[in-house]
């Protein structure tokens, strides 16, 4: 598939219009921003590209409101520098898949905002659907629909800002996104414990998260575990000495400061960068996230994990080959309560393996109806949420 000029409006007009045409002539179409994260989800079954990128002004930026108003083809990076520039940044810390997924191209906005897309400080600060105050979007009939706000007290009508977070572009084309900012803070530190197995790491995340610290990450892998702490200078200082007192029991402690790289590894997932195989994405309460792995460690080859969200978030490399573990990685998290997602695999085996954690019956006729509702004729993405 290739991007053809129809197919990369400028205005959100012209999108409606592509929309519209698309949905009469029968046409499907797969949602691409900066492409960084083709291959998550399944396989689309499409005729063509359509590409947001062309969508990427920012009319309204306001530091002192802590807002940024911009078009979902805005290019990540270039918010970023922007917003640090004024001494501000992304609450939610958002994943960038490249390296994970082996893709090329620039993360925007839209695509960000499509996946919920988030990172390690996701456990203090929320993910990105809490950040996202209001989007507009036009739907698979081409109809133009705004929703949501630009300040966090606006509460009027459904809230389809959640929907549309995580809903992977197939209730709706995303066109602008306005979005919850916050300052970036003076320093940071990080704990350092080593040498720590899966259960004892997460045992010691769990004390540094209920400890009145502050941490805003907390993450264990390669024999590292990390604990950080954010804010002004003075005060991290404090904090850091005594939270490494409350480490110690764990272990010796060291202090790293202004540690971004590190924290860039763990929010990217680079541990399994250029590593075959595939990659699990698993979601439960973070005391069993190792007990998740244990279970299926007894069953399944598993080359390798990472924890982040104090143990709520686990990442698993398992090899590409049959389900890819599916079976048993499901059966898993399902006797504890969470659920696992399929991030990285071969097309061969997405089409094979149910991408997405099965729905309850209920839910999963209530998914269906709400894409009926905003795409009646399965134009947007079709196949992407699907086995």
């Amino acid at each position: 598939m290739t991007v053809v000029a129809a197919e990369a409006p400028a205005t959100e007009a012209e999108l409606s219009a592509l929309l519209t045409a698309a949905a009469q002539d029968g046409r499907r179409l797969e949602i691409v921003g900066g492409g960084t994260r083709r291959g998550f989800g399944a396989p689309v079954n499409a005729d063509a590209t359509l590409s947001t990128a062309r969508l990427d002004a920012v009319p309204l930026y306001e530091p002192q409101a802590l807002t940024l108003v911009a078009g979902a083809g805005a290019r990540l990076e270039e918010v970023a520098a922007m917003l640090a520039a004024e001494g501000q940044r992304l609450p939610f810390e958002p994943i960038d898949h490249r390296a994970l997924l082996g893709n090329h191209g620039a993360p925007t906005l839209g695509g960000m905002v499509a996946v919920n897309a988030s990172g390690p400080r996701r456990i203090q600060a929320g993910a990105c659907r809490d950040a996202t105050l209001g989007l507009r979007f036009v739907d698979g009939r081409g109809a133009a629909i705004k929703n949501g706000g630009r300040v966090m007290k606006n509460v009027t009508g459904y809230d389809l800002v959640k929907l549309h977070c995580g809903a992977f572009g197939t209730l709706g084309v995303l066109t602008e996104v306005a979005l919850r900012l916050q300052p970036i803070p003076e320093t940071d530190a990080t704990l350092v414990l080593r040498g720590l197995d899966d259960a004892t790491a997460v045992a010691a995340l769990s004390a540094a998260l209920g400890s009145p610290y502050d941490v805003t990450g907390a993450a264990h892998a390669g024999g590292e575990t990390l604990a950080r702490i954010e804010g002004f200078a003075p005060s991290v200082a404090y904090r850091a000495e005594r939270l490494r007192e409350t480490l110690a029991a764990f272990g010796p402690v060291e202090i790293a400061r202004d540690d971004a790289d590190r924290w860039r590894a763990v929010r990217d997932v680079t541990r399994f960068a250029g590593r075959p195989g595939a990659v699990w994405r698993l979601s439960l309460k973070p005391s069993d996230g190792p007990k998740a792995a244990a279970a299926i460690r007894e069953q399944a080859q598993v080359e390798d994990a990472v924890y982040d969200w104090g143990g709520g978030l686990v990442w698993l490399l398992t090899p590409d080959a049959g389900d890819a573990g599916e079976a048993v990685v499901r059966a898993a998290v399902a006797r504890l309560g969470g659920h696992a997602t399929l991030v990285r695999a071969s097309e061969a085996t997405r089409r094979r393996v149910a991408v997405f954690h099965p729905e309850p019956a209920a839910l999963a006729a209530l998914s269906r109806g709400l894409r009926a509702k905003f795409d009646p004729a399965g134009v947007l993405n079709p196949g992407r949420m699907a086995a």
